[in-house]
């Protein structure tokens, strides 16, 4: 990929997403500060109802509206990802670029930096004219079953 802006630094702590939000003059309310550390406390996808439950569980007094609208101004900003799903959206921790595995069976999505080589990026860039600058894969596919289980399933065949 060919670098053509001068990058951000990348966010990879609570720490850095808090100080980015001090950088762009975002105040840390008692709110945002708990959203954001329990999305990296849990490093899952979650939608905004299921961080306002665990909020809830572990209580921490945080309206909806106040979720959503928290939730709305950390990715606009580049803090946190924003995931544009079928059935909502969810965030997670991990804004530069990276690819997702998605599992069919658990509905688990894992982050995975994936490089393609030079020459495929290349080749998209003759076929399509138009200068790769940056990429994102989603692969989808079934949880392998485990060693254990799997000898023990030939086993009774």
């Amino acid at each position: 990929m060919k670098e053509t802006l001068e990058e951000t630094p990348k966010i990879r702590s609570l720490e850095d997403a808090l100080h980015r939000c001090q950088c762009l003059g975002m105040r840390i309310s008692r709110q945002r500060r708990y959203i954001l550390e329990l999305l990296w406390k849990s490093q899952e996808h979650l939608s905004a109802r299921e961080i306002y439950n665990r909020l809830s569980q572990n209580g921490k007094n945080v309206g909806h509206t106040s979720v959503y609208q928290n939730l709305e101004a950390l990715s606009s900003q580049g803090i946190i990802e924003c995931l544009e799903r079928c059935d909502g959206r969810l965030y997670g921790t991990i804004t530069d670029s990276h690819s997702h595995v998605n599992c069919l069976d658990t509905q688990q999505i894992i982050d995975v930096h994936v490089e393609l080589p030079s020459e495929l990026i290349e080749q998209i860039e003759a076929q399509t004219g138009i200068t790769i600058t940056d990429y994102r894969i989603d692969f989808y596919g079934h949880k392998q079953p485990e060693p254990s289980k799997l000898n023990e399933a030939l086993s009774k065949s």
